[in-house]
């Protein structure tokens, strides 16, 4: 299989699992008081949005060579996970029983969305 069809399904997987994750009701996530003390649910939303930038621009570095339409695509895939990330909070608060909508959680979707954002940008242009 080619690498830009291996890149664009695990694009599409991380975001299927990452959808299935948000959505999941509030009881059926297991509550650990250690969890809470070391912010375990922000670590996982920055690395869950990263890895979800990260994906979709190394599919779209297939996809594009001019280097300046790439840090475009790039801006806006960051841009889209963030916007992506304030709906799922949102629809967590309005429609996911036991679950509610997180500020923290939109500031380490943001932080991981910028990371994996940078981490492209340094891996996939070309200077």
């Amino acid at each position: 299989m080619k690498r830009s069809k291996v890149s664009l399904l695990a694009a599409i997987t991380w975001l299927i699992i990452s959808i299935v994750l948000l959505v999941i009701p509030g009881s059926d996530i297991p509550k650990e008081n250690w969890l809470t003390a070391i912010y375990f649910d922000k670590w996982v939303h920055t690395g869950m949005f990263a890895l979800l930038v990260f994906l979709w621009c190394w599919n779209f570095s297939f996809r594009e060579s001019k280097t300046q339409k790439l840090k475009t695509v790039f801006l806006q895939t960051a841009i889209a996970a963030i916007v992506y990330g304030v709906m799922m909070e949102v629809i967590q608060s309005l429609y996911i029983p036991g679950r509610s909508g997180d500020v923290g959680d939109i500031i380490a979707d943001t932080v991981g969305a910028w990371g994996g954002y940078y981490f492209s940008r340094w891996r996939f242009i070309k200077k």
